[in-house]
């Protein structure tokens, strides 16, 4: 990174390649993908610490493949601040957490064998802890906290964001900038990006507070650490209960009448209500927001990227939020590494709109606005005071199919220009889960005869995987690559087992792992068109020699 100065010496301007809006979790997630790949980021963080509310606290499994990528996996399981003998599944409850009616809800461990990492559950905060450990390691990285981005401004070269520290204004020049500064976005509004806000006109409250006696209660729910309560006033949206630690923290959301303040809510009473018992509790924080599921029109304008909750937004449902980010960061870093290294073109950058607004667009219509719609239709149809044997069949037939929805979140690009998917399929959050070797989706793991696994083999580039002898194909890709100056990794693992699993001989897998392209040998393939497409490989660029052959 390098500084220009004033003729007093105080920095005027100081330049990277990527100027990071933002240093919540997905700022710092950017960062660190980029830093690892040797990007040079500048991050502008507003707040010295992290914000002691405990919010993201599920995370899939899906974004602890991340923090193994990222090397924070070890540093996050470490901060869990629910032991593991407490567990972190969720349940379902019918008027109150001590209700007859309950099922277990939203149980991640049904697609633990698809992913390379176990899902895990801590606040936020300690999360974010982690990850500005791991960016403070990286040299290519530069984490600026109690600076506020102010505006910026772009030209077809660069971008300058001016950033205040106190009375101190600076700027950062950068050949890209990508705001990751909520939902609020100061980025998105200087970039001109307009969005679509479907409103549900609901005043929602979040309490944080301690009660021991209240974990007590819920001993009824052994191994649960999360809890959605419904009920006929609510009309389809929940309160909603978490642990944050074993012992006495939790947090809750809910829907309030409108008008409601901290000066006028009978918090005990309502906290009471909804969990079926009084109990006593210390609350340590009141705030308010307004329900709504929001989305950027564009994740692009020219040299200006949004990602995270600066490019889409919506109630705590699900856990899909935070996790949702982590992905953009993931899809959005490989893909500005490789074009400012010069492994891919321009182009590249156009699939990050492509591939990531049409999954949250799904994620919202398709499971958090379902939700709410399907939970509606229950209640105003099923009611055990009308119809209680009704109410009960209808209430077990729920509670069996609990598990649909996790196999059917599995968010894919199957759609997508520069993967090889079915003609007609698009990117979605809705998929299923499976072993096969499909272009558009995550690849699934799979043990090794000598221990470990194939994502151990993977590596952070491209990976040509090879099940099956393939001969000439194996070496035009590697030819290919090398001609591009594209790093490609040749994984050879000439199985039967792993060629059944996968469905495939080859596998060209990308830097985010998900399947590029697959064939199961026979048909001829064209290695630098497959290339040229699935990385926008740059054949007239660099004189790079990249390819890498273990």
């Amino acid at each position: 990174m390098r500084a220009h100065c004033t003729g007093s010496g105080e920095v005027e301007i100081e330049e990277c390649d990527v100027a990071v809006i933002g240093g919540g979790p997905v700022g710092l997630g950017l960062a660190v993908e980029l830093g690892q790949r040797g990007v040079r980021s500048i991050v502008s963080e507003q707040s010295l610490e992290p914000s002691p509310i405990p919010k993201g606290q599920n995370l899939t499994q899906r974004t602890m493949e991340h923090f193994r990528c990222w090397g924070i996996e070890a540093a996050v399981r470490a901060s869990r601040t629910i032991v593991p003998t407490a567990g972190i599944g969720g349940v379902t409850c019918y008027g109150s957490l001590l209700s007859d009616y309950h099922y277990d809800w939203f149980k991640r461990a049904v697609v633990k064998q698809y992913y390379a990492a176990d899902n895990e559950r801590l606040p936020q905060y300690q999360t974010e802890n982690a990850l500005r450990a791991r960016a403070r390691e990286l040299e290519h990285v530069k984490f600026l906290t109690e600076c506020k981005a102010v505006s910026l401004r772009q030209d077809v070269e660069s971008v300058e964001v001016e950033i205040c520290r106190g009375a101190r204004r600076s700027r950062v020049k950068a050949k890209y900038a990508v705001g990751c500064d909520g939902s609020h976005s100061v980025t998105r509004r200087s970039a001109g990006i307009s969005e679509t806000i479907s409103d549900h006109e609901r005043l929602m409250c979040l309490l944080v507070f301690r009660s021991e006696s209240l974990h007590k209660l819920l001993n009824k729910h052994p191994g649960k650490s999360f809890f959605n309560v419904l009920h006929p006033e609510l009309d389809g949206y929940w309160k909603f209960f978490g642990k944050v630690d074993a012992y006495a923290e939790w947090f809750f959301h809910a829907p309030v009448p409108a008008g409601t303040t901290a000066d006028n809510f009978d918090i005990s009473s309502f906290l009471h209500n909804a969990v079926g018992a009084e109990f006593k509790f210390e609350l340590k924080h009141i705030g308010f927001w307004h329900l709504r599921v929001a989305m950027a029109d564009s994740y692009r304008s020219g040299k200006v990227f949004v990602a995270g909750d600066s490019a889409h937004s919506h109630p705590p449902y699900g856990a899909y939020g935070i996790n949702t980010g982590f992905e953009d960061a993931r899809n959005l870093g490989w893909k500005l590494a490789a074009v400012l290294n010069g492994f891919s073109d321009e182009s590249l950058l156009e699939t990050y709109d492509e591939e990531r607004r049409p999954v949250f667009a799904s994620t919202a219509a398709d499971f958090i606005e379902k939700y709410i719609e399907q939970d509606r239709a229950f209640l105003r149809s099923f009611d055990p005071k009308r119809n209680h044997q009704a109410f009960e069949a209808e209430w077990k037939r729920r509670g069996s199919g609990a598990d649909d929805e996790i196999y059917a979140y599995a968010p894919n690009y199957a759609g997508s220009s520069i993967v090889y998917g079915p003609c007609g399929s698009q990117c979605s959050a809705r998929g299923d889960h499976k072993f096969a070797a499909r272009p558009g989706h995550h690849l699934a793991p799979a043990p090794l005869s000598g221990g470990g696994d194939v994502y151990d083999l993977l590596g952070n580039e491209f990976a040509l995987l090879e099940f099956a002898a393939s001969g000439r194909s194996t070496v035009q890709f590697m030819d290919a690559a090398k001609r591009a100056g594209l790093p490609l990794k040749h994984v050879a693992l000439i199985d039967t087992a792993l060629r059944e699993r996968y469905g495939a001989a080859l596998v060209l897998v990308r830097p985010d792992h998900f399947v590029a392209w697959a064939a199961d040998g026979g048909a001829s393939c064209d290695p630098s068109g497959i290339l040229a497409n699935c990385a926008k490989a740059n054949f007239l660029g660099s004189g790079r020699t990249s390819a890498i052959d273990p």
